[in-house]
């Protein structure tokens, strides 16, 4: 505790980040310091800032978040009262952002933590903590949560890796002729990509007579190589449409 500066969790209806704050406030002022807490929501999901801001409990009208063990459209009344009290600040990030931060637990620290225990490294990758203001120093998240679907798992990482620009899939219509996806193949494989997966259909609702739609997955190696890899396709002649990436 004396080594804490900042502590960063997530928070749905409130109960645990309000308990949370009562023991961490008691213990810092015994030792005459201050601990500053921060409450973390995804923003599809978050009525909590719109709540202290009316000094009313305001529900949401709809709720949307992979975080579902925070997806809560109304703050609980005794936590609200505690926290409105005690947290210093309630934060929100985006659903990319919770993908992307499931993925930096996965590769960095070989940690599984469902989408509601991740919403707190999620806001750290945002630079949220610098955005409101708070001082340099040991800041703390809680990983409160490993309840993950494995389907889930696979979207979320696909999501955060695509979020990350290092997954990439393009739609593109052409002629049907020979040649063709050898030529694409060809600019995927000078642009240093790797494809994964390719749907080559010739029906379709968008797809006239004499043409075939492509459809291509790619591992990339961030933004600047999705964007490189898109304009090398353009540069030829071709006309990628972004699905994912």
């Amino acid at each position: 505790m004396p080594d804490v500066d900042t502590i960063l969790m997530g928070v749905g209806g409130g109960g645990l980040l309000a308990g949370v704050a009562v023991a961490v406030k008691a213990r810092a002022k015994e030792l005459g310091r201050e601990i500053r807490i921060i409450g973390v929501q995804a923003e599809n999901a978050a009525a909590y800032p719109p709540s202290l801001a009316a000094d009313a409990l305001v529900p949401l009208t709809k709720v949307s978040t992979i975080a579902d063990g925070i997806a809560v459209g109304r703050p609980g009344q005794l936590p609200f009262s505690i926290i409105r009290e005690l947290v210093d600040d309630v934060v929100t990030v985006s659903e990319d952002s919770l993908a992307r931060a499931l993925i930096f637990l996965l590769e960095r620290s070989k940690m599984v933590v469902e989408p509601a225990g991740a919403v707190g490294v999620a806001a750290l990758l945002d630079g949220k903590l610098t955005e409101n203001g708070a001082r340099p120093g040991n800041t703390v998240v809680v990983l409160s949560g490993g309840n993950i679907d494995p389907m889930l798992m696979l979207k979320v990482i696909q999501r955060g890796l695509a979020a990350a620009g290092r997954y990439l899939v393009v739609r593109m219509l052409l002629d049907d002729r020979p040649g063709s996806l050898a030529t694409i193949s060809r600019i995927i494989a000078e642009s240093d990509a790797n494809v994964t997966g390719v749907d080559h259909t010739r029906v379709g609702g968008s797809i006239s007579m004499g043409d075939v739609a492509i459809t291509i997955n790619m591992e990339t190696k961030g933004d600047e190589h999705c964007e490189q890899v898109l304009s090398n396709l353009r540069a030829e002649g071709f006309q990628p449409q972004v699905i994912q990436g």
